[in-house]
């Protein structure tokens, strides 16, 4: 009894009617009205309006056809700069090396994070050569292949959501239909590979380290340069080889660190 009057006492009913919400629609595919709402939770549908207008003015609830409410990935993005990220890092760090060691290029490992692709690990080239992307550093989705390769292995409605997040940061134009039928190209072929759109002579080799839902959590990426001086260096089709070894090896470290944290 005592701890019910406690519960009580501290109880914030419009924080309280918020993560309600936010946890209805964590379970809907293709987002709920808002009178769908209200009958879920039992509630008037007149007193969700406000704190629904909030959460969409506030990034982690959009508006679907106008009248349909859904989850943004606002959250995911928040979770990504915790404990998951420095994780992922962590196991990432050898992996990176040794693919630098192996392929003699740079590598990096992005994840998504609120409308951007972001570097959150960074290997040098072994030798005097290499393309290096600072650690911290935002690109696109649109035009790098670790943003390809991050939309490719999402769902249909995952790829809207994170689009319409990198839009609403970036401002760039919707992409054209042929866009999408590239990332559904590189779900199949399970890597992309691009001439580079910033800098002349590089190619972004890059595949997704997926977890245990087979979702991309992150992209490994090469920007991959031909050394004139290296004899022994890997191809092209090498590096790309050994890029996916390195990615199905952190996938299974991340696979088993997801589960892990669910038992």
């Amino acid at each position: 009894m005592a701890e019910d009057e406690d519960d009580d006492r501290y109880r914030a009913p419009a924080l309280d009617k918020g993560l309600d919400i936010l946890e209805l629609l964590a379970g809907v595919d293709g987002g709920l009205t808002q009178a769908e709402i209200a009958k879920k939770l039992d509630r008037s549908p007149n007193e969700f309006y406000r704190m629904l207008d909030r959460l969409v003015r506030r990034g982690y609830v959009t508006r679907l056809d106008g009248d349909r409410y859904s989850l943004t990935l606002k959250l995911f993005g928040l979770a990504q700069l915790h404990a998951p990220v420095r994780r992922l890092a962590s196991y990432a760090t050898p992996l990176m090396r040794e693919l630098a060691e192996t392929s003699q290029q740079a590598n990096q490992l992005v994840v998504f994070d609120r409308g951007s692709a972001v570097v959150i690990a960074q290997q040098e080239a072994p030798d005097y050569w290499g393309i290096s992307v600072r650690v911290g550093a935002h690109v696109s989705l649109f035009d790098t292949g670790s943003g390809h390769v991050l939309l490719a292995f999402r769902s249909p409605q995952e790829r809207r959501m994170m689009i319409s997040e990198h839009l609403r940061s970036t401002h760039k134009p919707p992409q054209s239909p042929d866009f999408f039928a590239r990332l559904d190209q590189i779900r199949q072929r399970g890597y992309e590979m691009m001439a580079s759109m910033q800098t002349a002579g590089v190619f972004n080799l890059s595949a997704p380290v997926l977890g245990s839902d087979g979702r991309a959590i992150a992209a490994l990426s090469i920007p991959y340069i031909t050394l004139i001086n290296a004899p022994r260096a890997p191809d092209i089709t090498r590096t790309i080889e050994l890029l996916l070894a390195a990615t199905e090896k952190l996938s299974q470290l991340a696979g088993a660190s997801a589960k892990q944290a669910t038992e």
